[in-house]
């Protein structure tokens, strides 16, 4: 049986290469787009490399026409909350325009399929919690501004030139592909579990917790930890919905279930066996107390159901840092 192809755009990043896998896995041929600026050569495994900018229209028409995908997965994005706010242009012009000039490339392709990797960061600070896609959105940052801006572009598109998307949004991802051929790889990193599996390892002096007098149970952030696969999986779903002639739809990606930071320290420790020094700080300007997604649409519409644990996340993520992590540590 050939393989469909599908154009995942930003497939050398941590959920790109990890949803290249599953739609591998699913009978797909994921042709990679991506200019490896923060994404990685060594994570293309299961289809081809096409290097180029989704700012460069010339070149995603080139690559477009020449292998002719069934379907477009967008993850091309800069997505560091606080680079945003000392960088806004760099977030307007690769989220937004590069955005802008990707949908333009795939209207004037005939492309029937995109699938855009969006963030629960457009909801702002949450009203309520769980959190479903009714809530109002109200993103407090440029990273947030700029997803939000594309969602109200594919939006209108559906509407008035029949281009159909889903548009998913992510709570927070971890994990890594069980088998450790790829993992999560920022340069700097920011993210919670890494840096903790980093600190437990000696690669760096200890975690920081910003903030242990919150209105939670331990007084720390409440955060839904979403395994990467389930996201991946979550990808392929949309992919197959579209194709089926699924209707422009929005949906969370998340667990259903919060973790403090507190417990996710906890676990960590758990799992690595290794304690590591946690300083606890000030609150950081504009973290909320409890992001917790509300995921019934998201299984009513693709049939998706989270498979993993936080002990998966944690154990798949050690695993990792722990053995095949690439960054050279200084």
């Amino acid at each position: 049986m050939t393989e469909t192809p599908v154009l995942v755009v930003g497939g050398a990043g941590y959920i790109g290469a990890h949803t290249c896998l599953a739609l591998s896995k699913r009978g797909f041929l994921p042709i990679v787009y991506d200019n490896l600026t923060n994404g990685h050569g060594e994570f293309v495994k299961w289809g081809p490399l096409e290097q180029g900018d989704i700012r460069d229209r010339a070149r995603l028409d080139e690559v477009l026409a020449k292998h002719k995908p069934a379907a477009i997965l967008h993850f091309a994005a800069l997505i560091e909350v606080g680079e945003s706010v000392k960088d806004p242009v760099a977030f307007y012009e690769n989220n937004v325009i590069g955005s802008l000039t990707l949908l333009a490339a795939a209207q004037a392709a005939g492309i029937k399929a995109f699938v855009f990797s969006s963030t629960c960061a457009t909801y702002g600070l949450p009203e309520g919690v769980p959190m479903d896609e009714q809530h109002r959105q109200v993103p407090i940052n440029p990273y947030g501004r700029t997803k939000w801006m594309v969602e109200q572009a594919l939006k209108d598109y559906d509407q008035y030139t029949g281009f159909r998307s889903v548009i998913l949004r992510y709570f927070n991802a971890a994990g890594a592909d069980f088998e450790g051929r790829i993992g999560e790889w920022h340069t700097p990193e920011t993210h919670a579990i890494p840096l903790a599996l980093d600190a437990a390892l000696g690669r760096r002096d200890g975690f920081k917790v910003f903030g242990s007098d919150y209105d939670t149970r331990d007084g720390t952030c409440v955060r839904d930890y979403i395994h990467v696969l389930d996201l991946a999986d979550a990808h392929v779903r949309a992919v197959e919905y579209l194709l089926n002639d699924g209707a422009s739809v929005e949906l969370n990606l998340g667990t259903g279930t919060g973790t403090t930071v507190k417990e996710l320290l906890a676990a960590i420790e758990k799992v690595s066996g290794c304690p590591f020094p946690v300083d606890y700080t000030e609150r950081r300007l504009g973290d909320s107390t409890t992001l917790v997604a509300n995921n019934d649409k998201a299984r009513d519409v693709l049939g998706w159901v989270p498979q993993y644990t936080l002990d998966d996340i944690i154990r798949s993520a050690w695993a990792w840092h722990s053995t095949s992590n690439l960054v050279s540590q200084s």
